[in-house]
This record gives C-alpha cells, structure tokens and sequence, in this order.
C-alpha cells in the first residue's frame, strides 16, 4: 500500500481544535519539523502536545506555543522555554511534567494496549498524589496510565512508500514508540525510498503502524548549546 501524501499540509489536514497530539523529539533533536511548521500554519488551537520538551522559545514547540496553539502539555523537561514558563504560571497552558522513564513507559503501554502499570518512581512525592499505590515484596509503588493520542506526528531518516522506517543515530529518541500509541501516525522522512531498499532487519518501526508519509525538506537540524565560562 502506497501511504506517500504530497506534503506536511496534506498529512495534517485532519488535525482539527482540540486533537491530543504526540511529537517526537528530545530537544530540538529528531523532532518533525515540516509537521510543526504545517500545523503552525494550519492554526488548530487547544491542543494537548506529548513531548518530551516543549522545543526552545522561537524553536520547535516553542514556534506552537507563541502562535497560542497548545493547552495542554505533558512531558518531562521545560527548562530551556521562558515563554512556556511565563504561560504556565499565568495558567494559559496546563503542564504535566512526568518523570523520564515513566514517561517511556506511559508511550510503551499506550502502543501495548496496557492500560496501567507501577512503577516505585515518585512514591512519596508530588508524582504520587492522587495515585493509586500498592506494596509489592515489601517495596511501595504507584500506579500510573497509559498515554495515548489522536496523533503522532515523528520523523525518521529513511522510509519507503509502505511506511516502513528507520531512524539515525539519536535522533530516533521517542519516535518509535510514540509510533505505536497513536491512532493515526504521520511520518516525515530526510529520505523517501521504494519498497525492497530497505534491509528488514533493520526497520525500527513496522509499516503497520503508519498511516501517512512523505519526504520532508529544509530542515535546520538545531542543537541547543550549553555556554560556560572559560577557566580561570
């Protein structure tokens, strides 16, 4: 089955007011970024953004939230986002921050079908309030759901006209998985190949989890710097 779309405006077209979305990414790493634009240019508003960050100010998420665009947000590091600070705390967007792994592990079972799991990380803090614990082998442990969306929006490094994808390097991050937990996933590729070039042993993520592709273009592939002082 031929999954190729002309373009991100196309993938997207159905991405309406109020979808839950999953966005690949760590950092401006990985992150599908024609996807971004196009939505940005669509203008969808109270959205719910899965991520592992909220990208950069200017950058990234960064670009959906100055245009006003996301309600919701979970994920798991905000540092590096003034603007989504300043809209957190005047209570513009709502923000679930969620330990790291377990954040992992809310995708995993999302695209597993498991609907919860426990995990010891946050017994006994702000992460466990409102939770549902449980003791096992002398050990504490709080229950937390899956993670699921309408969308997954995630870029890979090549794929073919069947959906097949393979990523590079870290830039796969949280693609993969967030692949597998969405009821309609879109890829954005650097490379668009036929079926059969492709070796199967290497393909991350089986064509069956992906409903529509195409070849991305003029990605920027920014990094973010740490600046310190020179010694001494």
């Amino acid at each position: 089955m031929n999954k190729v779309v002309a373009g991100a405006e196309e993938a997207i077209a159905d991405i309406v007011d109020g979808s839950v979305i999953m966005i690949g990414g760590f950092g401006l790493c990985g992150i599908p970024e024609n996807l971004i634009r196009a939505l940005a240019r669509k203008g969808p508003k109270n959205l719910t953004t899965i991520s592992n960050n909220a990208g950069i100010d200017g950058q990234g998420l960064g670009v959906l939230l100055a245009a006003g665009q996301i309600r919701r947000h979970i994920g798991t590091y905000v540092g590096e986002n003034k603007l989504l600070e300043s809209m957190v705390l005047s209570g513009q967007v709502q923000l679930d921050l969620v330990p790291q792994g377990t954040f992992s592990e809310r995708i995993r079972a999302g695209g597993a079908g498991i609907p919860a799991f426990f995990t010891p990380t946050g017994v006994g803090t702000i992460v466990a309030d409102g939770k549902e614990t449980r003791e096992f082998d002398g050990r504490t442990y709080v229950m937390e759901r899956w993670l699921k969306a309408d969308f997954a929006l995630v870029k890979a490094w090549k794929g073919d006209r069947m959906g097949n994808l393979v990523y590079r390097k870290t830039a796969r991050n949280f693609n993969p998985i967030m692949a597998t937990a969405a009821k309609i996933t879109i890829a954005e590729v650097e490379h668009l190949v036929e079926p059969g070039e492709l070796d199967p042993d290497m393909v991350h993520t089986p064509s069956v989890y992906v409903k529509r592709i195409f070849q991305g273009e003029m990605y920027e592939k920014r990094i973010e710097k740490r600046t310190v002082r020179k010694a001494g």
